[in-house]
């Protein structure tokens, strides 16, 4: 839903830019956690990005880490979620209040320090943008191609029929 949110409005976008001269930037706000989110909102014709759920996941959010079956998260609140309502920020004075809830409070993978990931994550942006052949976000915007793929494909095109070492290993 936000990839195709995403795709019509720089659509709309474009085409109003050609027609009055006017670019609007536009927002992919919702649902990046991964470094490959990043690539495909701005391939898609994002101009900026809201990254909430990127940051949850490094030490420096205010959230504590926990455990969950085997495996560190963050918590995480959505900025339309009740927890998020109850900051002072969304205070509309008087008796008003926000009358309903569009995020949630949820847990997001851990992903250790903010300093040891960010310069990563632009590094992957750039490294996934030269394979595709592009330097600049105008060049990818412009000609990347978006393909649909199912579940079962992402499996088959990963490393398969091995067993992966662990890398920190020393022998």
């Amino acid at each position: 839903g936000q990839a195709t949110a995403l795709i019509e409005v720089a659509k709309a976008r474009d085409e109003y830019f050609n027609e009055t001269g006017i670019y609007v930037p536009i927002c992919s706000d919702g649902g990046i956690v991964h470094d490959y989110h990043i690539t495909l909102a701005l391939a898609m014709g994002a101009d900026f990005l809201m990254l909430g759920r990127y940051f949850a996941r490094f030490d420096e959010s205010p959230t504590e880490k926990v455990n969950i079956n085997g495996n560190y998260m963050k918590e995480y609140w959505g900025e339309g979620s009740t927890r998020a309502k109850n900051w002072q920020r969304y205070d509309l004075g008087g008796d008003e209040k926000l009358s309903f809830e569009e995020g949630v409070d949820s847990f997001v993978p851990y992903a250790g320090s903010l300093e040891d990931n960010v310069g990563l994550s632009l590094s992957k942006v750039r490294s996934t943008m030269c394979n595709c052949g592009y330097l600049t976000l105008p060049e990818l915007q412009k000609n990347a191609k978006i393909t649909l793929v199912s579940s079962t494909s992402i499996v088959e095109g990963s490393a398969h029929d091995v067993l992966l070492k662990d890398s920190r290993q020393i022998f």
